[in-house]
């Protein structure tokens, strides 16, 4: 998938040449880079830097200062990189692109995760991801130090609301996916989301459910209704959970917290390739 991606990628950023770098750099030139750090965070993407410079020129030699998941500051040397002057140009922008956004969704992550990293509650992502990219900002999530939930539609059956009110109701919901997943040999866990105390009643009344996503509960709503739920059934909080209440809800003892704002609102983290030439 990775591979795939940095060819579409590379494709669509060089299309037929990186004609600055061949009008202007000599054919042999060779150079250094180094990425400089300008913002405060956690770095990500170092890893697929690497594969990005390999899998465009083999040759290059690519050097790591700093691993990924690690905390950076202003000034400091991620990695280093020497070989082809045009290769390291015509790659900068893409390993840039995405160490950035990844970098920033990690440092969001570790915010987030260090909220409640006194309880035992653990920080998931969504699907609510950039298209064509979701693996890398999932990856980004694990280095920021949370966890994935399912990656697609195809991994996990979630029951949300919308699917609920078009199958006529929750249990109609519910029972349905069993024979489906019955009828077609699917070996898929099934989650079901409730959005208050009724809607759980109902989701406890039926079996075959191993989690459930408490939406928009408050965090004293959601510490009574995890009374109510056996402790065979996975437990998962989500809805408008901000930093400055997601400590409050892990603190209910609640297993799962999922939080879009994780890929879809992390800002990038600012950083530059610095290069030197050698003709």
């Amino acid at each position: 998938m990775i591979e795939e991606l940095i060819t579409r990628c590379l494709k669509e950023d060089i299309g037929e040449g990186d004609h600055s770098s061949l009008a202007c750099v000599p054919k042999d030139a060779k150079g250094k880079a180094h990425l400089l750090v300008k913002e405060s965070g956690v770095i990500a993407g170092v890893e697929l830097a690497e594969q990005i410079f390999s899998q465009f020129d083999e040759t290059l030699k690519f050097t790591r200062l700093i691993e990924d998941g690690t905390r950076v500051d202003i000034g400091d040397i991620v990695f280093e990189v020497e070989g082809s002057s045009k290769s390291i140009l015509s790659t900068e922008r893409l390993v840039l692109n995405f160490m950035q956004r990844m970098s920033g969704i990690a440092t969001l992550t570790r915010k987030m995760v260090d909220l409640i990293v006194h309880t035992d509650t653990i920080l998931l992502d969504t699907r609510k991801t950039t298209p064509g990219i979701r693996y890398v900002e999932k990856w980004a999530v694990r280095i920021g130090g949370g966890a994935n939930h399912r990656f697609g539609l195809y991994d996990m059956v979630m029951l949300k609301d919308n699917h609920i009110d078009y199958a006529g109701g929750l249990i109609e919901a519910v029972e349905r996916t069993k024979k489906y997943l019955s009828e077609n040999k699917k070996d898929l866990k099934i989650e079901v989301e409730v959005r208050n105390i009724g809607e759980l009643d109902k989701a406890l009344s039926v079996s075959g459910v191993d989690r459930i996503m408490l939406d928009n509960f408050t965090p004293a709503e959601l510490a009574e209704a995890l009374k109510k739920i056996p402790k065979h059934i996975e437990t998962e909080a989500s809805g408008g959970i901000t930093d400055e209440t997601i400590a409050s809800y892990a603190e209910t003892g609640v297993q799962y917290i999922s939080s879009g704002a994780l890929t879809h609102s992390a800002g990038s983290l600012d950083m530059s390739l610095k290069a030197k030439y050698e003709f």
